[in-house]
């Protein structure tokens, strides 16, 4: 099989050649960029070459054409124009991290310093408002500055939290053609979409990093607060994100047609390490109705299955998840409570592809020695991967200082595994 046929063929439940592999192709399955220029020296040996900064809030890196030959990865992505600080992804140059390593970043990745040493960045590059970023002296990634006004409760409009949500222009569908025209060099490929302004509630847009003097509800605490006390609210802010991203979304299916195979709808968290964020009757109420209504439009008008990211513990929530239409889980937080990836696999592995739970970035991979990553994959492998229905990824991003030797022993516990089998 070819990238793309294997891709398919784990989406429709069959059993492909070898398991399909993603690293890069989201904001939330790919590796820092230490990592990815780490395991380019190791692999290639040019300890000149620097990688690009593809997403600049969590400090991801590229995985290249030749990398992702070199590793066996089968999934591209097509990302929004602008990233989460409000640029795109152009005009690169050269820029050194914490940790020494020389990568490149887009032109207007434009930091200042602190008092104490921290990175600041900005919103558009534009160091005339405040930053909208920080990242904390010998850290890997920013933390999103949360700039809320005092909340006037007699004040509240929605129209101030829908500020980012607006139809393509010109320079979007001007974008995404040329993202069309570049999938269409390389056709074998499997294909992720990220659907810009259909995540209803993700916690790292609210905040709005990428606007320079956002209003409405932008604190992290309010916010939350705000889906129990405010919920008029909330689901006005819904209702009219869900009109603007329904159009867009037409207007993505028509131009890309069959050649996106995945479309990344939503990356709003509904689980915590120990338990749901949120209960499945207050899930059914404020988010479903909008789920439904995306994924209907995905399902009626295209061939492409629809993946939600949620971290943690969302186990009492997937049978709203596929209720709602999902077809894709990620990151397949394995880790937390309730989320055994035996039990994933018996009760709903025949309704949902799992993409990711590979390998636990949180010990394992973090912390384990190579023997230890290299069995636990093979493992992973042996129960999400039997029958289809499983894309390897990690549990979320793999993080910036994770050894070299357990990301190579994870690779080659993912080869042997379509070699020899996955038997221990």
């Amino acid at each position: 099989m070819d990238p793309r046929a294997r891709l398919q063929a784990a989406l429709e439940h069959r059993l492909p050649d070898r398991l399909p592999v993603d690293f890069g192709s989201t904001a939330v399955t790919g590796m820092h960029v230490s990592a990815v220029t780490r395991l380019r020296r190791a692999l290639f040996g040019d300890v000149h070459w620097r990688v690009k900064v593809i997403e600049p809030y969590q400090m991801l890196g590229e995985i290249d054409f030749e990398l992702r030959r070199a590793l066996g990865i089968d999934v591209v992505g097509v990302f929004p124009r602008g990233n989460l600080f409000g640029f795109e992804n152009r005009d690169w140059k050269g820029f050194r991290l914490f940790d020494g390593i020389e990568v490149l970043v887009p032109g207007d990745f434009v930091t200042t310093k602190a008092a104490n040493g921290d990175l600041l960045i900005y919103p558009g590059g534009d160091t005339s408002v405040p930053p909208s970023g920080r990242m904390p002296v010998a850290s890997h990634f920013f933390d999103t500055i949360v700039r809320q006004d005092p909340v006037a409760e007699d004040h509240l409009d929605p129209a101030d939290n829908c500020e980012e949500f607006q139809p393509f222009g010109d320079a979007d569908l001007a974008y995404y053609r040329a993202q069309r025209d570049e999938l269409d060099k390389h056709p074998d490929l499997g294909v992720n979409l990220t659907m810009p302004g259909t995540g209803f509630g993700d916690i790292a847009l609210v905040p709005a990093p990428f606007l320079k003097r956002p209003k409405g509800i932008r604190d992290v605490e309010e916010w939350y607060v705000s889906t129990a006390i405010r919920r008029d609210y909330v689901r006005e802010v819904f209702e009219r994100q869900c009109e603007v991203g329904l159009a867009n979304l037409a207007t993505l299916i028509d131009l890309f047609g069959e050649r996106v195979q995945a479309v990344f709808l939503t990356g709003t968290d509904f689980g915590s390490q120990r338990a749901p964020f949120i209960s499945p009757a207050a899930y059914r109420e404020l988010f479903q109705p909008f789920h439904k209504r995306v994924n209907k439009l995905v399902h009626e008008r295209s061939g492409w299955k629809s993946f939600i990211h949620s971290c943690g513990c969302v186990f009492p929530l997937l049978p709203d998840f596929i209720s709602a239409g999902f077809d894709i889980l990620n990151p397949v937080q394995t880790s937390a409570a309730e989320m055994d990836a035996r039990r994933l696999k018996e009760q709903f592995g025949d309704r949902l592809t799992f993409w990711g739970g590979g390998v636990d970035t949180q010990q394992t991979l973090a912390f384990g020695t190579p023997h230890e990553v290299y069995r636990h994959v093979l493992e992973r492998i042996d129960v999400l991967g039997a029958g289809g229905g499983f894309v390897f990824n990690a549990i979320h991003n793999v993080q910036a200082d994770t050894a070299l030797d357990n990301m190579l022993s994870m690779f080659r516990a993912i080869r042997d595994s379509a070699e020899v089998g996955s038997r221990l």
